[in-house]
């Protein structure tokens, strides 16, 4: 689809600074635009780019006046961040929507599909699972028995979905999802060997959670693993069984979250990092990439390294941590010193 300079303007209320007749029919980063695409300048540091980009349309703020030749059309709004979100969620909203059931796909009699929905190519629906209308069935995607999957919800191929796990509604999961398998039980037995536990549970997760690919979540021994709603989970991330993680809570890739742990609402998690089994980790907690926690952390509460410390004090710890070598090199003298005296 193509958007002129006009439309845009008048979709978001802005002011245009050039051709009003210019065309885009993608978005691009103000260094990598291209003719025939829409960039934006959000942060200041990028503005050199403004002068070269082959970007059609630019979108800056309404304060911005340029230093040198602008060759691009202008537009100036209020927030160019709200605004290119606002365009992003338009353009996404017109894109065709795959639709139809595919003839290879195996649905069971038992199965209750809703309306609206798309059924890829090579799914499995087994027994008892009900599927909510307009749900989106990308290719290779498996919902297990008794499933339930919400309205709205969207499955990218190859999403595996175990039995008796419950879906929410307007959920995306990407590629290589998988929903239910068995959590990590196993007891040492006297020989040597481990005797596996059941996984008796299932998993639940709520409304509006979105899973990046290959993302693992486990069911739960007993009860359910519980994944509230608005959470956003990124790539290659683990959830161990019966945990339970708080809404619209957000974490980065390669995450793992032991058993049994309980994490809060509007939590933000940075990459690798790694929480152990049977702890609590309280609201609106944020915690820097590759720290351990190893112990519960109250809310609102800031943690960085391994074992995670306090904010403040693990960055003087780190402070003096850079120092010693310098302290070593110090001490090696003063011993030299002392030496001396003592002869």
């Amino acid at each position: 689809m193509q958007f002129t300079a006009e439309m845009i303007a008048a979709l978001l209320s802005g002011e245009i600074v050039g051709d009003k007749s210019a065309t885009v029919s993608t978005v691009s980063s103000i260094d990598g635009g291209k003719a025939g695409s829409l960039a934006y300048l959000t942060n200041p540091k990028y503005e050199q780019y403004i002068y070269t980009t082959e970007a059609s349309i630019v979108l800056v703020d309404k304060t911005f006046e340029p230093k040198e030749e602008v060759k691009t059309t202008l537009i100036k709004v209020e927030n160019v961040g709200e605004c290119v979100l606002n365009l992003l969620e338009m353009y996404n909203a017109a894109r065709p929507r795959k639709q139809g059931i595919s003839k290879l796909a195996s649905i069971s009699e038992k199965a209750t599909i809703g309306e609206n929905c798309y059924i890829g190519d090579f799914v499995v629906i087994e027994d008892g699972a009900k599927i909510g209308d307009n749900v989106q069935l990308y290719a290779q995607c498996y919902i297990g028995d008794n499933v339930t999957i919400g309205d709205g919800t969207k499955f990218y191929p190859g999403v595996k979905i175990y039995e008796g796990c419950k879906i929410g509604k307007n959920c995306i999961f990407h590629a290589g999802v998988v929903i239910g398998a068995d959590g990590f039980g196993f007891a040492p037995k006297a020989d040597g060997t481990f005797a596996k536990i059941p996984q008796l549970g299932n998993v639940i997760i709520e409304d509006n959670v979105e899973l990046g690919a290959n993302t693992c979540i486990d069911r739960a021994k007993t009860d359910s693993t519980i994944i509230h709603s608005g959470v956003k989970l990124d790539n290659l991330i683990q959830i161990g069984h019966n945990v339970e993680v708080g809404a619209n809570t957000v974490m980065s890739a390669q995450v793992g979250i032991a058993g049994t742990t309980k994490v809060g609402s509007n939590c933000f998690i940075a990459g690798q990092v790694g929480i152990a089994d049977h702890i609590t980790v309280g609201d609106r907690v944020k915690i820097g990439s590759k720290s351990g926690i190893d112990k519960s952390v109250g809310d609102d509460e800031i943690r960085f390294g391994y074992p995670a410390l306090p904010g403040i004090q693990y960055h003087r710890s780190f402070a003096v941590f850079r120092q010693l070598p310098d302290m070593a090199q110090k001490l090696r003298e003063i011993e030299k010193r002392v030496n001396k005296l003592e002869e």
